[in-house]
């Protein structure tokens, strides 16, 4: 069974026995493999989550790219960026992890490298080709298996953090794979660590696993204000996205972390660039300009951005979903684990309260993310049509990713997902009444074409 709807922008992602099962795995594994051979490579380090259907999908992913020829290593069950770090470390032709990130149990997925990089967009859609022509190579590969991946993961991000005082920490693991690796690394460093939800469960029985929807960072932000910590950090079902609190239990926007993560980085990288993506809020690129950096406006995606960085030597990048990339003393793919880490670096360095990081910025007015339920065989057509409209009404339209449309006192976005079949939209502005007349003025378009 191959479905070509699970073969998405950045990684292969449904619903478990209506999308993908043990037959899908190992002919995503058989074709992968294929198409590496095809490039003269052969070696591919694969790991997984905690789902229940991980293990069989694995196993069915690992005999596929066997028979094809390339030689596979088993890490096991372990958070994304630590498949990553294995890829980097064992120095792997490739990766697999069997995950499907923040989305609810009943999906699961697959996300494929090529070394550190990437394997989505063209590339997918040319394995699901592959897998349809059933254009296989045949060898016998060889299966080994590596148990200390994490703990030197562990190690390298411990010896690679300088934590210079005990800062109080409360981690929110979602269930998902980053619980068993941030709060041991902060309490190596000295900190003082709750643990909430650190016990990897593919029910995810507490919250859903997305760090960067307010419902679910509830139970932490009561639990920081009532244990009087510094500071909360919750982790994405398979830990390549962040979400942090203060000490007041209010929660910061992706784009919120990724300035206060900018802000020290550009104090030690004086007029380097940094990528953000278009969700990203004004006061964001205005505080890169205004501390010496460059900032860049840039597509939506951790792969997208990953690319991006490579393609023009940036060291330094994030996005509104919380994926933070930072190349800077790191390898330079979105690791949660490291990235929160480093936000408590900052915290360490200063008494100053969390809460009072971004006081001095501009008041505006933003909402989150908003999702507009769209199929995904018209989302794009919309989105086109929105962004048509716009320009030919001679407004200053960004169309990078589908349309930011500025205005003197703010501005709004409609792209579409590359993961779910819903528009996404967001608005800011200088004042909340303005804000929601530029929601309105781009729902209005948008409703034209539902």
């Amino acid at each position: 069974m191959i479905k070509s709807e699970v073969f998405r922008q950045y990684d292969i992602r449904g619903i478990v026995d209506e999308q993908l099962n043990a037959e899908s795995y190992y002919l995503i594994g058989k074709g992968f493999a294929s198409i590496l051979i095809g490039k003269g490579l052969k070696t591919i380090v694969i790991g997984g989550d905690a789902r229940h259907s991980t293990q069989e999908f694995k196993d069915a992913f690992i005999k596929g790219a066997l028979e094809a020829g390339c030689d596979v290593t088993d890490v096991g069950m372990v958070a994304t960026p630590v498949l990553y770090f294995a890829i980097w470390k064992l120095k792997q032709d490739a990766g697999a992890v069997i995950t499907a990130s923040h989305n609810p149990s009943q999906y699961n997925g697959c996300k494929l490298n090529l070394g550190l990089a990437s394997f989505y967009a063209e590339s997918l859609q040319e394995l699901l080709k592959l897998i349809q022509a059933g254009k296989f190579t045949s060898g016998k590969g060889t299966l080994s298996h590596n148990d200390s991946i994490e703990e030197e993961y562990i190690d390298y991000v411990t010896e690679n953090i300088n934590i210079q005082r005990p800062v109080k920490v409360i981690v929110d693991g979602g269930n998902g794979m980053g619980g068993p690796y941030l709060p041991e690394i902060l309490r190596r460093k000295g900190c003082e660590v709750i643990e909430m939800y650190c016990d990897p469960d593919g029910d995810f029985p507490n919250h859903h696993p997305d760090p960067t929807v307010e419902k679910n960072m509830v139970d932490l932000s009561r639990a920081v204000v009532e244990a009087e910590y510094e500071l909360g950090i919750g982790l994405d079902g398979d830990a390549d996205r962040l979400g942090v609190v203060d000490e007041k239990g209010k929660m910061f926007f992706g784009d919120q972390t990724l300035n206060i993560l900018a802000r020290d980085y550009l104090a030690t990288n004086p007029g380097k660039s940094i990528i953000a993506d278009v969700k990203c809020s004004k006061n964001l690129y205005d505080d890169i300009k205004a501390r010496g950096g460059k900032a860049i406006m840039y597509k939506t995606g951790h792969a997208n951005i990953k690319m991006r960085m490579k393609e023009i030597g940036v060291e330094f990048a994030g996005e509104m979903s919380g994926h933070i990339f930072l190349a800077d003393r790191y390898l330079g793919f979105d690791d949660a684990i490291y990235a929160a880490c480093r936000f408590v670096e900052i915290v360490a360095k200063t008494a100053m309260p969390v809460s009072q990081y971004l006081a001095d910025q501009p008041k505006l007015y933003n909402t989150p993310e908003l999702h507009t339920k769209c199929e995904d065989s018209r989302k794009f057509d919309v989105v086109d049509k929105v962004c048509a409209e716009f320009k030919a009404e001679n407004y200053d339209v960004n169309d990078i990713d589908g349309a930011r449309i500025t205005f003197e006192d703010g501005w709004g976005l409609i792209r579409a997902s590359n993961t779910t079949p819903v528009l996404v939209t967001r608005y800011e502005a200088t004042t909340k009444a303005r804000m929601l007349e530029i929601q309105a003025l781009v729902e209005a378009k948008i409703n034209k074409y539902l």
